[in-house]
């Protein structure tokens, strides 16, 4: 692979790079790189994420430690590797810095890379370190996203791209046999410690601070620093919580998100803080495909409990509550059934009540307490486990949301389906009309007025 005109400097991205024990940045990079080029379906989804079009005459290249001719002065500013995709005579180019372990991004380096990329043609930068961004075009660092600057900035998680080739290689979507086994190779690879490659498992320290204010009876304020801290952690989980639904599942589970949240992350942060003050509450939603409904999760911090739950609309050809409810009951195959609830929506001003799902199995005529006549709307079943003092701790919190979440999917919504109105039935065949005999009474009928 021949070195591009407009690099100084700059190496072939390699599946063995020749490196220092001390470079596990760079070595991480390297393989990634070198991967996103040789495994075609992986690079094509990869790219896909930032709006790139990988076709049959297309062509990826990557490089390391890559220096710019324009840029000859500068060599301290170096990022870490570029991506060049060809399409015919067409050409988009990549900057890409990378932080591994702890080491997080910083906007005075982002910004440096912006302007060397519109300096030196180009297109976008893209980071990859152990923070979580919703989509790539939503930068995990809000000054970033802020950035007036021209050039587009995408972010991929280290656990996105291991959750790509997982979910490629547990679909068989690789054709290649090679490219399977290097694929395979590469996930190994980033699922091993010495990679540097880990997902979030820590709320911030702001995380206790903010529980134990409101325990105390504290308002949050509406400009609290530790709030928006808390909410900007939040989303980190859920990147990752979506992303570990995803591995379980061996299909890409996504965060529902509204079309103004994912259009404007600030709206979605000014909601959820929201949120956050008037209802201590941090909520999430996720979309399984082909699951009966989607995952709702909150977490409150009065009652320290995670509810993880899914509504189901009652079916609409059962005339009776009870019958509605028993056959939701019979979709739950679950032995234990601690700390499950079923919540019930009725029709108009009336309210929704709310049994232990083990109360309804042993007496279904339950459900229609107090709701003579009225037919039953929809269904919220859901888990709540209260936590206790582990809800405040930063990496307790986040063992326990990351372990009930999954459990619940398994136990319960895996297992339900969505009720459907049934498809209309031919009638069955009716008498021949006498068309004449009918013409013959309408005449005599005229006559006789």
């Amino acid at each position: 692979m021949e070195k591009p005109d407009y690099l100084l400097r700059g190496e072939a991205a390699r599946l063995f790079p020749i490196l220092s024990d001390t470079s596990k940045e760079g070595r991480t990079t390297s393989i990634v790189l070198a991967c996103l080029s040789k495994v075609e379906e992986f690079g094509a989804e990869l790219l896909s994420s930032l709006g790139q079009r990988v076709g049959k005459r297309s062509k990826i290249e990557t490089y390391t430690e890559v220096v710019f001719q324009t840029q000859a002065q500068k060599e301290k500013d170096r990022p870490d590797g570029l991506i060049v995709l060809r399409t015919g005579t067409k050409e988009w180019r990549a900057m890409v810095e990378t932080k591994v372990g702890n080491t997080p991004l910083t906007v005075e380096q982002i910004e440096k890379y912006r302007a060397i990329a519109k300096e030196c043609q180009i297109d976008c930068v893209v980071t990859i370190s152990n923070q979580f961004a919703t989509v790539p075009s939503n930068h995990p660092l809000e000054e970033v996203r802020k950035s007036r600057s021209k050039i587009p900035v995408f972010h991929w998680s280290w656990m996105y791209i291991l959750t790509v080739a997982d979910l490629l290689l547990s679909s068989n979507s690789v054709a290649d046999t090679d490219q399977r086994i290097l694929l395979n190779e590469l996930k190994r690879f980033l699922t091993h410690e010495s990679a540097g490659v880990k997902g979030f498992t820590r709320m911030p320290a702001e995380w206790s601070e903010l529980n134990r204010h409101v325990s105390a009876g504290g308002k949050i304020l509406a400009r609290s620093f530790e709030a928006t801290t808390v909410v900007e952690a939040w989303h980190q989980e859920t990147k990752d919580l979506a992303l570990i639904l995803s591995r379980h599942t061996d299909t890409a589970v996504s965060q529902k998100l509204s079309r103004k949240h994912i259009s404007d992350p600030a709206n979605r942060q000014k909601d959820e803080l929201r949120l956050l003050r008037e209802m201590q509450q941090l909520s999430a939603t996720f979309d399984v495909p082909d699951a009966a409904a989607p995952l709702d999760v909150v977490a409150d911090m009065n009652r320290r409990t995670i509810e993880v739950g899914m509504t189901l609309r009652a079916p609409e050809d059962k005339k009776s509550s009870k019958a509605r409810l028993n056959w939701l009951l019979r979709q739950i195959k679950v032995d234990s059934l601690d700390d499950v609830f079923l919540r019930m929506k009725w029709p108009g001003r009336s309210e929704d009540t709310q049994f232990p799902v083990a109360d309804l199995i042993a007496s279904p005529d339950l459900c229609e307490k107090d709701k003579n006549g009225l037919q039953v709307v929809s269904f919220h079943i859901y888990t709540a486990k209260r936590l206790g003092a582990k809800f405040t701790q930063q990496s307790n919190f986040i063992a326990e949301l990351e372990q009930i979440v999954p459990a619940f999917y398994r136990d319960i919504g895996q297992n339900l389906i969505a009720w459907r109105k049934p498809a209309p039935k031919i009638k069955d065949p009716q008498p021949e009309v006498d068309i004449q005999g009918l013409e013959d009474e309408a005449e005599m009928a005229a006559q006789g007025e």
